[in-house]
């Protein structure tokens, strides 16, 4: 089949099942997925297997704008007024979830008698590890339509919109550390270069390249802002698909360094609001079709029906992860009860970046053995969770009582 046709039919295709699911109030990502499985090669068999295996170059750029747009959201300004509680609440909610999917998947799993499909229960711990790192990101979307549809107004939705702007950028620190842990549970030799030397220098010299190519692109933007806003889009996507390149290439961590690139470019380039409007309102949808519908076309059917019991466990330990760290840190900072009580609720949904980070793996062979069960296990919670967000997100909302506020007063 054509290379054109299929690239035209996945975006046909994921654009009418997203906006399937808009209609029926579900998150388009929703019906993107939808989309991918409709067009999986494994159940179909419409798209060549081929043309999935050699999508690498798609997902990667698609990668690249994601995490440069979560860097945008990392703005010190607003990082300041968002204030010490909302803070303390997102770090430890990031980070017991991380933990809680680790030990307690792990552990659950073993007294389960759960095993990798096709492997011994050595690939169990670096699954795990795997599967941690994906825990911290929340994604807003769910809890901002029902924000909107429904006039919600007060702490608990400040809070959740709050905490979600910094959980995936914690997310991304974790998987980068955690990715070099798996490793050497994969079979890599156990040493202190690779154990600690080597994942510093990774996540130190992606931080060090993104703050670099921020500033070249901030002064790019200089010299384009005159010209048409395509151009500087075309800038734009070039300096991202060389920083992840580069990164790649010198062995650096990719997603911090376009994380970083967005961050830098967020704080000091005085053209910044335009640059993310512009990115959202011309390429966005477009990415996001093409990411979510192929993403899915990875999956696995085999390693998902063999990964059936992971995927309950993690949407499980995740859960309760997010609730623990919710309720540590609004206790510590001294928030009002209610934002202890109904925050963790709208930090349930995930979204793209996971998808993301599950997709690298099939990019490392080391991690071969895992893969596919992995991405299958993702995709699933991510469905899960995407479905389950909204329904949570107006529960906490309704309970905190602040459901149509505005229209009360």
């Amino acid at each position: 089949m054509d290379s054109a046709l299929v690239v035209g039919l996945i975006i046909m295709v994921g654009l009418a099942l997203g906006e399937a699911a808009r209609m029926i109030r579900l998150p388009k990502i929703t019906g993107y997925i939808l989309a991918g499985i409709v067009l999986n090669p494994r159940l179909t068999g419409w798209i060549p297997v081929d043309f999935v295996h050699h999508t690498e170059g798609i997902t990667n750029l698609a990668l690249a704008f994601i995490t440069f747009s979560v860097g945008g959201t990392l703005l010190i300004s607003r990082l300041k007024r968002l204030g010490k509680g909302i803070l303390s609440i997102a770090l430890l909610e990031a980070e017991m979830a991380f933990a809680a999917v680790i030990l307690g998947v792990f552990a659950a799993a073993w007294l389960l008698g759960f095993s990798v499909p096709g492997h011994g229960p050595a690939m169990l711990l670096p699954l795990c590890i795997l599967l941690g790192s994906t825990a911290s990101p929340t994604d807003p979307t769910a809890t901002l339509a029902v924000d909107h549809e429904y006039a919600a107004k007060g702490d608990v939705s400040d809070s959740i919109m709050g905490i979600a702007a910094v959980d995936d950028a914690l997310g991304i620190i974790n998987y980068s550390i955690a990715i070099a842990v798996a490793a050497v549970f994969m079979g890599s030799s156990l040493s202190v270069e690779s154990a600690l030397i080597e994942p510093f220098l990774a996540v130190a010299g992606g931080v060090t390249l993104g703050g670099l190519f921020g500033w070249m692109l901030k002064s790019g933007v200089v010299l384009f802002h005159r010209e048409t806003e395509s151009a500087i889009i075309v800038l734009v996507f070039g300096m991202l698909a060389v920083c992840f390149g580069t990164a790649a290439m010198l062995g650096l961590d990719e997603l911090l360094a376009t994380m970083s690139m967005g961050a830098v470019v967020a704080n000091f380039c005085r053209y910044q609001e335009q640059i993310f409007h512009m990115l959202e309102r011309y390429t966005e949808e477009l990415i996001f079709v093409l990411f979510f519908t192929i993403s899915a076309m990875h999956l696995n059917f085999a390693a998902l029906s063999g990964g059936l019991g992971f995927v309950a466990l993690f949407v499980l330990f995740r859960a309760a992860g997010k609730f623990a760290g919710t309720f540590l840190g609004a206790a510590l900072s001294g928030a009002p009860r209610k934002v202890r009580r109904y925050t963790a609720f709208g930090l349930l949904p995930q979204g793209g970046i996971v998808i993301g980070l599950a997709l690298m793996i099939r990019g490392n062979p080391e991690f071969a053995p895992i893969a596919d069960t992995f991405i299958g296990i993702v995709i699933g919670a991510t469905v899960i969770h995407e479905l389950i967000g909204p329904v949570m997100a107006k529960l906490a909302l309704n309970r905190s009582g602040e459901i149509g506020v505005e229209k009360r007063k």
